[in-house]
């Protein structure tokens, strides 16, 4: 059998990039190279490059996508897109991947666009059965009344976060009035678009979901219990700092109405690829509040997804290979 050629690109274009290079580190371990002939491509602003096993660089030629290696030319059968942030999950490379006519193992460029954007991505979804939805302003400017009118319209506490941020960077969790101006000011300086939420307070889970063989599975799902105010950051990449459990502490039928509510999430934003929904179950009601949806989710040895993966008795190389073989489909 003649190996497909696989590039699995990395890096991206902002601070994300590291987390990026470690998911890539553990898919290139879990790759079946019986099938796959793996070539790592690192791609940062001005240097897009493959890395040689002797650690040397051969740019790639954007024009066709291709490396002149040592007088060979590499052409690539498909891509697995590990980039995390811009421009691996915004759609910019899916448009360009779409324009060159190679498949990729995530969303397609409308998907990718649209659920950078929380608010976008929350309109769309408004209207699934049991989906419920915290209140919310999508603000797309900061002048002196921002604040008064947020305060206006929304009950205290509020999560302050920037409107196509990635790990949490620039969110602020607001309890009292006062505090609304700094995370306002905090907030656009990642983003022009900030979205401010009020707070549900509820258990915290991320769920996976993804397609394959031709149909969309749903990952047994992770609760996390973190240490601090919410799961920023620091919780997110610092062992330690928050508990995770998979499979969640939830009941069969939470479990149904859960797995029920991401699939129809993944169709309705015509999801491709693995990604990973947040959400909360509701202190007291249960209810379901769709927080986000990450479309190229981490794929690191303590990763959410990989976590999931192994709870379902299956290891990274067969699921990466279901992903890869999708792109096909």
């Amino acid at each position: 059998m003649e190996k497909k050629h696989i590039a699995l690109i990395m890096g991206g274009y902002t601070g994300e990039a590291v987390v990026s290079e470690k998911s890539a580190a553990v898919v290139a371990q879990h790759l079946d190279r019986e099938r796959y002939q793996v070539y790592p491509l690192h791609i940062y602003p001005g240097n897009w490059y493959l890395e040689a096993e002797d650690g040397k660089h051969w740019p790639v030629d954007k024009n066709a996508f291709t490396v002149q290696k040592d007088g060979e030319l590499i052409r690539f059968d498909g891509v697995f897109n590990i980039i995390h942030g811009s421009p691996g999950e915004d759609g910019k490379l899916a448009g360009y991947f779409d324009m060159l006519g190679i498949p990729y193992t995530t969303c397609d460029a409308l998907t990718s666009s649209i659920t950078m954007n929380k608010g976008y991505t929350k309109a769309i979804l408004s209207g699934i059965e049991d989906l419920h939805l915290a209140r919310s302003l999508q603000l797309f400017s900061h002048g002196p009344e921002t604040a008064t009118e947020v305060l206006a319209q929304l009950r205290l506490p509020y999560f302050v976060k920037p409107n196509n941020g990635g790990s949490s960077i620039g969110m602020s969790k607001v309890k009292q009035a006062e505090e609304l101006e700094e995370a306002l000011s905090k907030a656009f300086q990642e983003d022009r678009q900030v979205l401010v939420e009020e707070f549900v307070t509820g258990r915290e889970f991320s769920i996976g979901i993804y397609r394959a063989n031709g149909k969309v599975t749903v990952l047994p799902a992770t609760e996390i219990i973190s240490s601090k105010e919410f799961f920023d950051f620091e919780a997110k990449y610092s062992p330690g700092v928050s508990e995770e459990i998979t499979p969640g502490r939830m009941d069969e039928r939470e479990v149904d109405r859960v797995n029920r509510i991401a699939e129809q999430v993944y169709r309705k934003l015509n999801c491709k690829g693995s990604v990973r929904m947040d959400y909360f179950l509701e202190k007291d009601t249960a209810n379901f509040f769709f927080i986000e949806i990450n479309t190229v989710p981490g794929q690191t040895e303590t990763s959410l997804i990989s976590q999931q993966v192994r709870a379902t008795g299956k290891t990274l190389k067969e699921f990466y290979t279901e992903l890869i073989e999708e792109m096909w489909a």
